[in-house]
């Protein structure tokens, strides 16, 4: 589990902006587009993509099948949809062992897309396809141009959550509260509750842990001083000894709304962690075709709603491919989110981090 945290963190660093900035991405879904790139790909190539996820391919798809399925108690009615889909040109020639390992990904499928007669209805095609299955909350994943007459595949992976809290936040109390952005003070809209929570105090953060419905959890993570400096100084152990020092306690928390997206190309974040050889004529795609490959970008775009019924998310990834028990409570301890914070949504069984997001600025 530390290896997915390690991989999250790695990629955060060098994918988010400038820390005054507030952004969100997917794990989840990077790491299946990618692992999808690696189940496709030999050598040296092969070799760079899994160092750089922390796991093999088959791991990879061990842990991330398991948050694939949320188990919902009586009354839940949690939503999460995944597809992983290879887009490609129908004179493409697709090994079989590879449709074959294909089948073992969550949501998989394999379809063809005109990339070389009609680019642009290929863009189409793939956008409508990720739209369906994000809710609409990614209309448009690649943009016009993404699509060239030297394209011939695309490793797609699509990611829609929608969950409400165990315990709903009351309406009625949220308020405008003051919070410290990045740019000067204002007031946001602010979700309030007192109730018994996940809660940890230690190595200059606070975690507050949000239940959610099937098996889905949401962590406040609020570092004691500023958040660029924290964020900075957060790896995988740090991170993985937080989660772990989670306890249930009274709490008193003060929670902003908030709706935030990103979106990025991941080629130079990747290189930053040793992913070259993808992107260039040497990439080894044998398992995938006998065709010389090579990945042209790596796009992703990421959105995430959190109000007082719970969380909705969406993601998408694409790799685009060219030729070439009753105890007496104390007292509650306060929580006031009124400054940048870190917000991480994952599946509470395997760890697996489905949203990462940086809030510095809710309204």
């Amino acid at each position: 589990m530390n290896d997915h945290l390690d991989f999250t963190l790695a990629l955060h660093e060098r994918l988010a902006p400038p820390p005054a900035k507030t952004f969100c991405w997917s794990p989840y879904s990077v790491s299946s587009a990618l692992g999808l790139a690696a189940t496709a790909t030999g050598g040296k190539t092969r070799e760079e993509l899994v160092n750089a996820l922390r796991e093999e391919p088959a791991n990879l798809l061990e842990l991330l099948s398991s948050a694939s399925e949320l188990t919902a108690a009586s009354g839940e009615q949690p939503v999460l949809a995944v597809a992983n889909t290879l887009w490609a040109h129908a004179d493409l020639p697709i090994e079989e062992s590879y449709r074959l390992a294909l089948k073992d990904w969550p949501g998989s499928a394999v379809r063809n897309a005109p990339f070389q007669d009609d680019p642009e209805a290929a863009r189409q095609l793939i956008n409508a396809d990720v739209a369906e299955t994000t809710r609409d909350l990614i209309p448009e994943l690649l943009p016009t141009g993404a699509v060239h007459p030297q394209t011939v595949a695309a490793l797609v992976n699509a990611l829609y959550l929608k969950v409400p809290w165990k315990e709903a936040f009351e309406e009625s109390k949220t308020a405008q509260r003051p919070f410290h952005a990045p740019d000067g003070d204002r007031d946001v809209p602010t979700m309030t509750a007192a109730r018994t929570l996940g809660y940890a105090a230690t190595d200059g953060w606070q975690v507050v842990g949000l239940p959610a419905a099937g098996g889905v959890e949401a962590l406040v993570l609020l570092p004691d001083d500023e958040l660029s400096a924290a964020e900075t100084a957060l790896d995988s152990a740090r991170l993985s000894g937080l989660l772990g020092a989670v306890e249930q306690r009274r709490v008193e928390l003060f929670l902003p709304r908030f709706e935030v997206s990103g979106g990025a190309e991941l080629t130079d974040p990747l290189g930053a962690l040793g992913v070259h050889d993808l992107f260039t004529p040497a990439a080894d795609f044998t398992p995938l075709t006998d065709r010389s490959l090579r990945v042209s970008e790596v796009l992703h775009e990421a959105v995430l709603d959190v109000d007082e019924a719970g969380l909705e998310g969406a993601a998408a990834t694409a790799v685009m491919m060219r030729l070439t028990a009753v105890v007496r409570e104390p007292e509650p301890v306060r929580v006031e989110v009124d400054r940048p914070f870190l917000f991480l949504v994952r599946h509470r069984e395997s760890g697996v981090v489905y949203f990462l997001a940086r809030v510095t600025d809710p309204s």
